[in-house]
């Protein structure tokens, strides 16, 4: 089971040939196949059968058992020992036998479907047969059908808790489905009760991975790079993992060290989106950008790379790159609200405001409580009326207040402050009325009782003191 063949065929023959004992045969075709001398081992079983007259179906599942774990591709052999064992059986179906058969049908490839009866019969024969339900359950797996995958998984485990590879796949099948933190958990009993190896301490620093366990991950990681230094999928996890908890210069020297080790054909896009994030967050934005570029030429209709292409263009203040990037991603109606608001950023950065506001006009009118889109819209407003003549950003800035205040007011604070502070410029200044004004601006001092802009306007309002410069009405560029 671990291709060790040449160990497998030592301990085979560790047990003494006797001519009269079709068992000790049966063992030495086993050896022989190990080590892929088929012929030999045909003989050995051949000799088997005659010793027992053909009528042991204990002696011919045994064989059909031992063609079914080897590596001979041509069945036919193989599902002669399983008819001649169900005849000897006299028709009756074996759960051994029949688990036997299913494995042979596996070996081709229109097999899914005999198999699969193989093991149905398997559990009808012994219902308490564990071994049927978890071979129904990888089957299952193979061909995608997950939730009969996760019944017959659940079901070998209610039958033999114990039973450590029905664990270990059912967690694998979750990995599979994507769903992490369920494959972490089934894979966390499996190692309960499975004996540790390199191999399942790496898989469970994956899951740790896949699960956002940053921490924990790079911890199991650095396990197996103990043992194994040069274990490629760890070194790359090792480096995504530093990257995810902050610690950007020890991921790029890991990353560094990663396409070192990794040959050409083994380096992902993913390493490369990696890669150009920690540069990008080192101050070293162009070899970032020439990296992502690369992966979006090599994988254009993949709309991640390209998002992340695009926050690289707009952290280096090339905003018509960063534009056509997310208009990529939106193209033919494939973009969400978060698309429509980030293409919006670009256009306001970019000075296009026109194109800005319409945007943010699609967030709201599609997300009437998404209380940061009626800011996003009255700032750009602010930006195509600049003297607030016109007053284009007042009822996205009132409709902040009221949809801000209706949510939970303590978390838009500051949005409080500047919506208040224009509308009470906006009264004071362009429509000259003192008293519309006065109420923002002494909203403003109870949410930000320091704030100087407001301090003096209430003060002129109340006659405190003389008229002094018109306060700044559009707020600060973020």
């Amino acid at each position: 089971m671990r291709d060790m063949p040449d160990s497998a065929a030592y301990y085979f023959n560790r047990i003494p040939l006797n001519q009269k004992d079709a068992t000790t045969m049966v063992a030495a075709g086993r050896a022989a196949l190990a080590q892929g001398k088929n012929a030999e081992a045909e003989i050995q079983f051949d000799n088997a059968v005659k010793v027992s007259k053909g009528k042991d179906a204990k002696v011919l599942t045994m064989i059909a058992q031992a063609y079914a774990e080897s590596d001979v591709k041509d069945v036919t052999k193989a599902l002669s020992y399983v008819d001649a064992a169900q005849k000897a059986n006299k028709g009756k179906d074996d759960a051994a036998l029949m688990i036997a058969r299913g494995d042979i049908y596996l070996k081709q490839e229109t097999g899914g479907g005999e198999a699969m009866s193989s093991y149905e019969r398997a559990s009808l024969a012994n219902p308490n047969d564990a071994l049927s339900y978890y071979r129904k359950g990888q089957l299952n797996v193979r061909s995608r059908n997950y939730n009969e995958a996760r019944t017959a998984f659940e079901k070998a485990l209610s039958l033999d808790p114990s039973y450590a590879p029905a664990q270990r796949d059912l967690a694998e099948m979750y990995f599979y489905a994507g769903k992490y933190d369920e494959a972490l958990a089934g894979f966390q009993k499996y190692m309960a009760a499975a004996e540790k190896t390199p191999d399942t301490d790496a898989k469970y620093a994956s899951f740790l991975f896949l699960t956002k366990k940053y921490p924990e991950a790079l911890t199991e990681i650095d396990k197996v790079l103990a043992r194994d230094p040069n274990n490629l999928t760890m070194n790359r996890l090792r480096a995504y993992s530093l990257y995810e908890t902050g610690k950007n210069d020890e991921a790029i020297a890991a990353m560094d060290k990663f396409m070192k080790l990794a040959p050409a054909g083994k380096v992902l896009k993913e390493d490369n989106v990696y890669y150009a994030k920690m540069l990008s967050k080192s101050g070293k934005g162009g070899e970032g950008i020439s990296l992502l570029e690369k992966a979006v030429a090599a994988d254009p209709t993949n709309m991640d790379l390209r998002k992340d292409l695009a926050q690289a263009y707009l952290s280096s203040k090339n905003y018509p790159a960063a534009i056509a990037q997310y208009k990529m991603r939106m193209k033919d109606g494939k973009g969400d609200l978060a698309d429509n608001v980030l293409l919006a950023r670009a256009y306001e950065s970019n000075k296009q405001y026109t194109q800005a506001d319409s945007l943010y006009n699609v967030v709201i009118t599609a997300r009437p409580t998404y209380v940061p889109g009626y800011q996003m819209r009255a700032r750009v407003n602010t930006y195509l009326d600049p003297t607030s003549t016109q007053g284009t950003a007042k009822p996205y800035y009132e409709k902040y207040i009221e949809v801000a205040s209706a949510n939970d007011p303590s978390k838009y604070k500051e949005g409080l402050v500047e919506a208040n502070n224009y509308l009470g410029s906006y009264y004071l200044f362009t429509k000259k009325d003192k008293n519309a004004a006065l109420p923002y601006y002494q909203k403003v001092l109870v949410l930000d009782p320091a704030n100087k802009d407001a301090k003096v306007a209430v003060d002129e309002i109340t006659g405190k003191n003389k008229p002094k410069a018109p306060v700044k009405k559009a707020p600060a560029k973020k």
